[in-house]
């Protein structure tokens, strides 16, 4: 093709001609309408960067802020940006003299750790000899608004993989290093701005002048690293989620203590022989916790209902059977109980803004029956319990009942298990509440956190397949609607809970890419879901497999990989 050519375009829908070699950020410039920021593209299906020069015929969809994929590319190039404001820092003397010039340990080169996502931010810390205090988080900031103003470009550069390790081990970004040493492709794509560098996993907006709304926020012992959320131009005050920081804390603790708190860690330990070890002492660890519950459960007799929520995928339905075998060993006679039982019939199901049932609502529940039934069941009486059957959609009666005694204890699991307007009229205190969820506490590096909502999607798929028969594609369309309905159902309740368990293990991506690869590899190419399963794809790629001959057969991980000694 010459750059003459005159290509026949449709952009948002419009038909336009352009120049062949047109960059997708001069198309966005000339004919993108939108009110926020263009951040990104998708070209035929398949995301793309605005530095991407057009050579064929095509259909463009510009991104902003208000688009799933726009959001994480903003999210990613803003924790670039903080790594350019801190580079800049060093280089003006904040530190002291910087190791790179003087050959002193690049291990002491000022960094940041980009922990995990809270709230509407990232947690950050210092990973260096310096203090977070409000002082740095202001230089930093006014550095990060500085760059902004200067507008400067985003750029990507293709460099030998050996090279782009060398470049991370010069500027001390190890993680980086770990991680690219189990990379298989030859080459790497490094992100530039100016001569700061860094590896990202995604895609990245094409200038620093998009990324102007942010805000550093001192928190613990480190800071959030706040951004917009529902609206593109507007970032949020921080709520304090203080439960969920302490378990996600105490979790990235324990994997520094395993010294597996990246991918390329993991990596290391498996090449190293030391798989069995490492899933023996994560189970080990997951049996004390939830023996540590069934103590504190056991503690308080009122307690006769265990209320156990969670989002998609979290491993409600193994943990509720753990915990009973640990009641047991308490003395208790725990009876794990399903909220779908109380299913209203599919055809009296609610539907959302989009004229799809939604399933996920309070609303499906019948929780008049649900109460009048608990409440007998505190009464001493006997009572006839239901069953649905998720074939006709029907909720059925098959002679099953059940009557409470003297250290009988109902475990509840199910979504609005947290939500008292699901058991407004049991007592609160002979409800005990736990809040469960995969809260991942691997990292792909330095900078790029591992997104919890990931991990539960790549679980799902992997059980979809084995046990509904519901291919990759179908589990991946309708993952929005289930994280919105987890959005409007769930995180609302969680500071409710009396207890928070964390359901993900450190090894479980290692197992999980055996399962899910072939399932994502499934998808076709020519639908709107097969960029997610390309990016879940990449993601997994990181990962070198890990069989499942060690893993018992009590794990939570059995739930979706199959081989459950429980009926999951």
């Amino acid at each position: 093709m010459t750059g003459n050519e005159i290509l026949n375009l449709k952009i948002d829908g419009e038909e336009v001609r352009a120049e062949s070699g047109m960059l997708l950020s001069s198309l966005a410039e000339k004919y993108g309408k939108k009110d926020d920021d263009i951040l990104l593209a998708i070209v035929d299906h398949r995301l793309a960067e605005l530095f991407r020069p057009i050579d064929k015929d095509c259909e463009i969809r510009f991104l902003t802020g208000r688009d799933k994929d726009g959001r994480l590319a903003y999210r990613r190039s803003l924790i670039f940006l903080m790594q350019k404001a801190l580079d800049d820092l060093v280089k003006d003397g904040e530190f002291g003299a910087d190791a790179r010039n003087t050959g002193d340990d690049i291990s002491k080169i000022p960094d940041i750790n980009v922990m995990f996502s809270l709230g509407n931010g990232f947690f950050c810390m210092s990973d260096g000899d310096f203090e977070v205090t409000e002082e740095f988080l202001s230089k930093l900031s006014e550095k990060m608004k500085k760059v902004v103003e200067e507008d400067i470009k985003i750029e990507k550069k293709p460099v030998h993989t050996r090279e782009a390790r060398r470049i991370f081990r010069d500027h001390g970004m190890l993680s980086k290093d770990g991680l690219l040493k189990y990379r298989n492709s030859s080459y790497t794509n490094i992100y530039e701005i100016e001569d700061t560098n860094d590896y990202f996993y995604g895609y990245m907006v094409p200038r620093t002048g998009v990324l102007k709304y942010f805000r550093l926020e001192k928190y613990k012992d480190g800071f959030m690293l706040l951004f917009p959320t529902k609206e593109p131009s507007t970032v949020e005050e921080f709520s304090p989620y203080e439960k969920l920081y302490t378990v996600l804390r105490q979790s990235a603790d324990w994997s520094s203590l395993l010294k597996i708190r990246t991918v390329g860690a993991l990596n290391d330990a498996i090449v190293d022989g030391r798989s069995q070890e490492i899933i023996a002492m994560q189970e080990a660890l997951m049996e004390e916790k939830i023996g540590s519950l069934a103590r504190n459960i056991a503690a308080e007799k009122d307690r006769r209902f265990v209320m156990i929520a969670g989002p998609s995928s979290s491993g409600k339905t193994t943990f509720s059977h753990r915990l009973s075998v640990q009641l047991r060993a308490m003395g208790l006679t725990p009876h794990p109980f399903p909220l779908d039982d109380y299913y209203n019939d599919h055809d009296n199901m609610p539907v959302d803004e989009f004229g799809e049932v939604d399933f996920e609502a309070l609303e499906c529940l019948d929780i008049e029956l649900f109460n009048s039934d608990m409440t007998r069941l505190m009464k001493g009486e006997q009572v006839s319990l239901p069953t649905f059957n998720f074939k006709t959609g029907k909720r059925e009666y098959k002679g099953r009942t059940m009557k409470l005694s003297k250290g009988d204890v109902l475990v509840i699991e199910g979504i609005h298990g947290l939500n008292d307007k699901l058991s407004y009229s049991l007592p609160p205190e002979s409800k005990y509440r736990i809040y469960i969820s995969a809260l991942t506490q691997l990292a792909i590096d330095e900078h790029n956190p591992l997104s919890t909502t990931d991990g539960r999607l790549i679980r799902r798929i992997v059980r979809d397949a084995r046990t509904r028969g519901t291919c990759a594609k179908d589990t991946i369309a309708m993952w929005d609607s289930v994280h919105r309905g987890e959005e409007k159902n769930i995180f609302p309740f969680q500071d409710m809970a009396d207890a928070f368990f964390n359901s993900a293990l450190i090894y479980e991506m290692a197992v999980m890419r055996i399962y899910a690869m072939p399932e994502l590899f499934s998808v076709p190419r020519d639908c709107e879901e097969y960029r997610e399963a390309k990016r879940l794809m990449k993601l997994l790629d990181y990962f070198l497999p890990l069989p499942t001959e060690d893993i018992p057969r009590n794990s939570l991980v059995r739930e979706f990989v199959g081989g459950s000694c429980f009926d999951v």
